[in-house]
């Protein structure tokens, strides 16, 4: 008779097997695969760059990371530094990206989601107030004010934000995403600025709004969107 120990063991190895099969980017089989971004063939992801032809500078991007960048380019006070298999191609496969966020006082990283990639965000500058929604039904809130040093993790596909309540100093933070490619969907951005819009009936109706309510924020967001 089989024992227990082994259906606890199979058990154990079919359910690392399931998470390796849901893992957001795909494990590498091989020690780097660099991104032919010009490749014409389209694959889950990027095709391997020859490794023969791979140098040191597909690993490198001199990003400047340390250096502020412009908040007053948006209506919203933040700037996102994404550094991702797009800008740096030896992160094909490697399942990684990191990114900068700058503040201006009172700024803010809207709500959104990374629909490939979990988020663990570090506070390098000032005072954010953070959080996370979870699925529905419950669509709890889970917020916190961080400070300098302080560390939080936005788990994958969840909407979350960041806002910078201090009005005379900017805040800076430093992200890494468990994707190459973690993408975002910035919400009202999506709902309000898609293309072509989505019917003013539906939202208003998904809004429990005025129509009129609905075509002026399809207004505001489709000028910011799509000019």
């Amino acid at each position: 008779m089989v024992s227990s120990s082994f259906f606890l063991l199979l058990a154990a190895l079919l359910g690392l097997a399931s998470w390796k099969a849901i893992a957001s980017d795909p494990s590498p089989l091989q020690d780097f695969c660099v991104a032919d971004l010009n490749s014409p063939v389209r694959v889950n992801g990027f095709v391997c760059k020859n490794p023969a032809n791979a140098s040191a500078d597909d690993f490198f991007n001199a990003a400047m990371l340390d250096k502020p960048r412009d908040t007053r380019a948006n209506n919203v006070g933040s700037n996102v530094t994404l550094i991702s298999v797009l800008q740096l191609p030896g992160l094909n496969t490697l399942g990684i990206s990191i990114a900068r966020l700058d503040y201006a006082p009172l700024g803010l990283n809207p709500p959104h989601t990374h629909p490939r990639a979990t988020e663990i965000f570090t506070v390098l500058e000032g005072t954010l107030y953070v959080g996370f929604v979870t699925s529905n039904p419950n669509n709890k809130l889970f917020s916190k004010m961080l400070n300098k040093g302080d560390v939080f993790v936005f788990p994958v596909g969840l909407i979350h934000f960041q806002f910078n309540p201090n009005p005379h100093k900017p805040a800076v933070a430093i992200a890494a995403l468990s994707s190459q490619n973690p993408g975002v969907i910035t919400i009202a951005n999506a709902v309000f600025g898609s293309n072509p819009p989505i019917s003013d009936d539906i939202l208003a109706k998904a809004f429990q709004v005025e129509k009129g309510t609905i075509d002026w924020l399809q207004a505001q967001f489709w000028e910011n969107n799509h000019y």
